[in-house]
């Protein structure tokens, strides 16, 4: 069955994750809202060319790890299709400077001049927001849409066709998606977001990448370059 446009761009390699009811349902149900919003005039972020950026730059077997976000940045010009990652001349919201601050305080890495964390992407490291769109201005606005039954079954397809990757749960949002990934296969790391709001109660201190990369060469994997530009 084909996916009806606005979604018609759906990265082939993935939609092969997506069991039936997701692709025959869900998805054209939300092509259909998503569609309806734009006839209307709704600005929708990230631009469509980027809904599915974070897919696009990589297949399902050349994942290594998975830092899960909620959805995009509603503020125009900010979103660029990555989970936490942001436009080169956007100034670092605040908890992608919190990211950057644990970074540093875990690898002595200097913190990056701008936001874009496309070589990370470039590396196997999938920036998955759990909701792929959002209305400009107003956060959160497509929770309830499907996209989250979408990226639940790439989550959890990944989990069972993959084997030693590290999932990264950030916050309750990200935690809650515990249950769709076999721990006996992968490394899952949990810890509080990065917002401002919660950085200090758990997430500082946490030393995510030094994590990462010990299980990845505990594997024979390359470790990850989180200072590539």
């Amino acid at each position: 069955m084909s996916i009806p446009a606005p979604l018609d761009h759906f990265p082939a390699a993935w939609r092969a994750l997506l069991p039936p009811e997701i692709v025959e349902r869900v998805l054209p149900d939300l092509a259909g809202r998503l569609g309806k919003a734009e006839a209307a005039g709704v600005s929708i972020l990230p631009p469509r060319a980027q809904w599915f950026r974070a897919l696009d730059m990589m297949a399902p077997e050349d994942v290594r790890v998975v830092i899960l976000g909620q959805d995009p940045y509603p503020t125009p010009g900010n979103a660029n299709g990555l989970a936490f990652s942001v436009t080169p001349q956007t100034e670092l919201p605040r908890s992608l400077k919190n990211i950057y601050q644990e970074l540093e305080t875990d690898l002595g890495v200097p913190r990056p001049a701008n936001g874009d964390l496309s070589a990370w992407a470039a590396q196997g490291v999938l920036l998955l927001n759990t909701t792929l769109t959002v209305q400009a201005d107003s956060a959160n606005s497509h929770a309830a849409w499907g996209w989250e039954q979408v990226t639940d079954a790439l989550i959890h397809g990944l989990s069972q066709s993959r084997e030693g990757l590290v999932f990264v749960l950030w916050g309750n949002n990200a935690r809650k998606k515990v249950a769709l990934i076999d721990g006996t296969k992968h490394l899952i790391l949990e810890s509080a977001h990065p917002s401002p709001l919660s950085a200090r109660r758990g997430f500082f201190g946490s030393k995510p990448f030094s994590q990462i990369n010990a299980y990845l060469q505990g594997r024979g994997v390359a470790p990850i370059r989180w200072t590539a530009r």
